[in-house]
């Protein structure tokens, strides 16, 4: 999934993600919002034929947003990688 990276900043982060539905997105902010050190997860998803979908982060605790991120993508993606079907 293609990245746009709006404002990185210690405790914010806004992306733009390119091609992405609801499915993905909705896991992402549901995981983040759980997180211990996440105050604010969420994302919008703009006009369905104009507009890829922007979403925002913003911790409260001493890690960075995109170490949180990567860190729970990073969790996620073994996830499935571990899945038996």
């Amino acid at each position: 999934m293609p990245v746009k990276v709006l404002i990185k900043e210690k405790n914010e982060l806004r992306l733009r993600v390119v091609g992405e539905s609801h499915t993905s997105l909705q896991m992402l902010r549901e995981r983040l919002n759980k997180h211990k050190d996440i105050e604010y997860a969420n994302y919008f998803p703009g006009h369905p034929e104009l507009d890829d979908p922007e979403f925002y982060i913003r911790t409260a605790g001493k890690k960075t947003a995109d170490k949180v991120l990567n860190d729970l993508v990073t969790s996620i993606a073994k996830e499935f990688t571990n899945a038996k079907l």
